[in-house]
């Protein structure tokens, strides 16, 4: 009796995997407002190309940069996710299938998520400093020390990820070592 109770309380909390099938679901729509997002801001700078100076149109191309580098953080963490928590992804052919593809294990997704932040905020604060006379230098200090955070847990969280392998007596993962060399 007590068997069969512990039978269906695993088989339960196996199959509540499937609860996270709706986020990705909702993360394939934040993917679609990025989008939208993207044109409209396209749009802007298309506009404005012949009338703005050139620190505009970088600002304008920051942007976009941005946007497109959140909707690549989006399709990672969604495929990546999905892939690891809930279920094979079976639907795309052998072509189709991206390099890193069921390769990323919850540490290098968490490598890779925190890298792509960097990036993010990287970008951000180049917007900053390219708009600096209209930004007050405190916020321009308290964007630089955010910065500095977002860099300094990347490189912890990496460091923490290769001892802890290293503790396993296990060599790095190759994924992991790949994807930290690729900008």
């Amino acid at each position: 009796m007590l068997r069969n109770i512990e039978g269906l309380i695993e088989k339960a909390i196996f199959a509540s995997r499937w609860l996270q099938a709706p986020l990705y679901l909702g993360l394939i729509v934040t993917l679609a407002v990025l989008v939208v997002k993207f044109f409209g801001e396209l749009v802007h700078l298309t506009a404005a190309a012949w009338s703005a100076g050139e620190s505009e149109v970088v600002l304008f191309v920051l942007t976009l940069v941005d946007i497109v580098m959140v909707a690549n953080l989006v399709v990672m963490v969604m495929i990546s996710g999905y892939e690891n928590f809930v279920s094979r992804i079976e639907a795309a052919e052998a072509s189709e299938k991206l390099s890193w593809f069921g390769k990323l294990d919850h540490g290098s997704i968490k490598i890779k998520l925190a890298s792509s932040i960097v990036a993010i905020s990287a970008i951000h604060l180049l917007k900053a400093f390219l708009n600096a006379e209209s930004i007050p230098n405190d916020k321009l200090i308290l964007l630089i020390v955010m910065h500095l955070v977002f860099v300094i847990s990347a490189l912890l969280l990496a460091l923490i990820d290769r001892v802890s392998i290293e503790k396993e007596g296990s060599e790095p993962r190759l994924e992991s070592a790949k994807m930290a060399k690729t900008p």
